[in-house]
């Protein structure tokens, strides 16, 4: 069994030299731990150089490390036959699978490569991680330590504000924003800007574009605070701006975002957005008040509806329904998604929409409209009484 394990170790250390190792993974666990499943291992490239990424697989949930090649090398040659009875060596040259039986016993199988390529590692970086934790409005918003830790209470938060710039940046690679060389953008209630800054962040000195981002709040306080942390950061082409989402001039922006606005006022940004003909309308909607007290039920729903909560859910659906519809009367594709996990948050919808060009033939959309309206006795929907008034 020995013997087996030190050739697998070999083998393990010597593509790590070449240059030629992908990744590794190592099963069967029979240690302590009732809830560890696996270990899966790569590389990481790291401002201290390569490293390799240690990912242990739980039942519930995933704990990473990183640790250099002889550390790595050490951890492998420890658990291997005392917690993980099974090894899966992947390299550009060969695979070398390892079996740990009972009473002694192993086998160990050299194969041809399943992989006849190294890894990408700069592009593995990217996914990563798309703005720099240790990036002076973090600390200065509290969402990571002196030394740039994430805070416990802010985890959630850092995972909605790289989900975020993941969602900005694929917009970026897509038509028709990909082609623009400068860009424009609004936040309608920006509040404290966690997400604000982050846009301008990874869009200005991640990707390397020109771009201007202009956050508006009702709240004079937290644009005073974001002002002073934009300009401490020397984000020359972030501002924020205290005023409402219905009186601030949209003209000119490429890409309105609202997140979370409370109820009706999502509708504005949205209105904002179609006015100013942005690219692309980003909303995640909050506090869907409007349509639930103008509910009433269809008959052959009635028993179901009786609910509360089941009415609530249906005047969500219906009313970011209705958005998404009245985007696309104004000339928009649409995509509805979760944005961020109900684990995190219950505010989890988003709403994109990307203008097409000339608005499409808008009976279609308002009698499909209207027949949804009646069907469930909507007298009013805010956005659409916007659009109307203004055409």
């Amino acid at each position: 069994m020995v013997e087996n394990i030190d050739q697998f170790i070999d083998a393990f250390t010597q593509s790590l030299s070449l240059g030629i190792f992908v990744k590794m993974t190592l099963g069967n666990y029979k240690g302590a731990d009732k809830h560890l499943q696996k270990l899966l291992i790569r590389l990481i490239e790291t401002k201290k150089g390569l490293r390799l990424f240690f990912l242990y697989r739980y039942e519930m949930r995933d704990t990473a490390k990183n640790y250099d090649y002889e550390q790595g090398v050490g951890i492998v040659r420890e658990v291997l036959g005392a917690d993980f009875f099974n090894g899966h060596l992947f390299t550009t040259q060969n695979d070398y699978q390892l079996e740990i039986g009972k009473k002694g016993k192993s086998r160990l199988n050299k194969g041809r490569p399943t992989f006849r390529s190294s890894p990408v590692l700069s592009h593995d970086r990217e996914k990563q991680r798309h703005i720099d934790q240790n990036a002076f409005y973090l600390k200065a918003l509290g969402i990571t330590t002196d030394h740039g830790e994430i805070r416990d209470k802010q985890q959630d938060k850092w995972r909605q504000i790289n989900k975020f710039v993941e969602i900005i940046g694929n917009l970026l690679d897509k038509p028709p924003l990909n082609t623009l060389k400068n860009i424009s953008i609004l936040d309608m209630g920006s509040g404290k800007g966690y997400l604000t800054f982050a846009t301008y962040d990874y869009i200005k000195n991640i990707r390397g574009l020109n771009v201007a981002v202009t956050g508006v709040d009702v709240k004079k306080e937290l644009v005073e605070l974001c002002n002073d942390i934009a300009a401490a950061s020397g984000f020359d082409g972030l501002q924020f701006v205290h005023g409402s989402i219905n009186e601030y001039k949209s003209k000119g922006t490429d890409i309105l975002i609202a997140l979370h606005a409370c109820n009706t006022a999502t509708d504005d940004a949205i209105f904002k957005g179609i006015q100013a003909n942005a690219e692309a309308i980003i909303v995640a909607p909050c506090c869907h008040h409007e349509l639930r007290p103008q509910l009433k039920s269809p008959k052959f729903l009635k028993d179901i509806l009786k609910h509360a909560v089941m009415l609530e859910r249906v005047a969500e659906t219906l009313t970011d329904g209705l958005r998404s519809l009245l985007l696309e009367r104004s000339g928009y594709t649409t995509k509805m998604f979760e944005f961020v996990s109900t684990e995190h948050t219950p505010k989890n919808n988003m709403l994109i929409g990307l203008r097409q060009g000339p608005r499409p033939d808008t009976e279609r959309f308002d009698a499909q409209i209207q027949q949804i309206k009646d069907f469930y006795g909507v007298n009013h929907h805010h956005l659409e009484h916007l659009i109307d008034a203004a055409s």
